[in-house]
């Protein structure tokens, strides 16, 4: 059992930056697969943001994102970061940070461990 606790989320004007934290236990940390996507309530799916191996060797993100947005992890403190740059009033949405223990979290659908949410609002 995996759970995790998202901080760092609130609001920001267009064009600022903003790190979200994911804290998370267990003693395997380090071999887990951790993740982060988002999604805007009430409208659809949750949406990949970004993803990382468990040694933090490959991260990878969205392409709608990957230029501003960068995701690592200290295994030392069990936590994973999204760092957010040049936020647009399109990035408002609520971050939720997912774990897996077998595979990449490139989609919903191979997240095994989700987080409960941080709110990210950008201001025009």
């Amino acid at each position: 059992q995996v759970h995790l606790v998202e901080t760092g989320g609130g609001l920001v004007q267009a064009g600022d930056s903003l790190r979200v934290s994911c804290a998370g236990s267990g003693r395997t940390f380090n071999r887990i697969h951790m993740g982060w996507f988002r999604q805007v309530p009430g409208k659809g799916e949750r949406e990949f943001v970004a993803g990382i191996d468990g040694n933090g060797e490959r991260a990878y993100a969205s392409g709608s994102v990957k230029a501003r947005f960068s995701i690592s992890r200290d295994n030392a403190k069990n936590t994973v970061y999204l760092r957010m740059n040049k936020l647009t009033p399109e990035d408002t949405a609520v971050y939720y940070c997912a774990a897996s223990n077998t595979a990449p979290v490139t989609s919903v659908s191979r997240v095994e461990y989700w987080g409960q949410g941080t709110q990210v609002t950008v201001s025009t």
